[in-house]
């Protein structure tokens, strides 16, 4: 109804409950995004450490090994770890705190996620505001 008060005029309904808009926790804590983070991370380290050892033992089935052994365990280490880290603290707190990262120290990389746009600056604030002396 264009006229109901429960209705924007971009279309967004009111009245729905804020935690609708949330991602859902799909694995231990974890939202989808985080998840698929911890598995991309530590199926990148059990990738380099399994074709050390795939070289090192002449096998080739040990690097696929160690990747699935190394998500596994990364999901759960990791994921922990990180569960912990963003206890009480805002939905987007791991990302932004990943684009704060990038932008203090990979300014290149930083223009292409959007990072540019933080405040990175550390120092004392002022207001310009002085104490009359009576």
């Amino acid at each position: 109804m264009p006229g109901s008060p429960d209705s924007q005029r971009d279309g967004m309904v009111t009245f729905l409950p804020h935690h609708l808009n949330r991602q859902p926790v799909v694995v231990l804590g974890l939202t989808a995004d985080e998840l698929w983070i911890c598995a991309g991370l530590s199926a990148t380290v059990g990738l380099v450490l399994g074709i050390a050892l795939a070289w090192l033992t002449a096998t080739l089935a040990m690097a696929p090994t160690v990747v699935v052994a190394a998500v596994a365990v990364g999901i759960f280490v990791g994921g922990g770890a990180l569960r912990r880290h963003k206890r009480g603290r805002p939905d987007t707190w791991l990302y932004r705190r990943l684009q704060w990262w990038l932008a203090c120290r990979q300014p290149l990389v930083a223009r292409s996620v959007g990072s540019e746009a933080l405040i990175t600056r550390s120092g004392y604030w002022t207001t310009r505001r002085r104490r009359n002396a009576p």
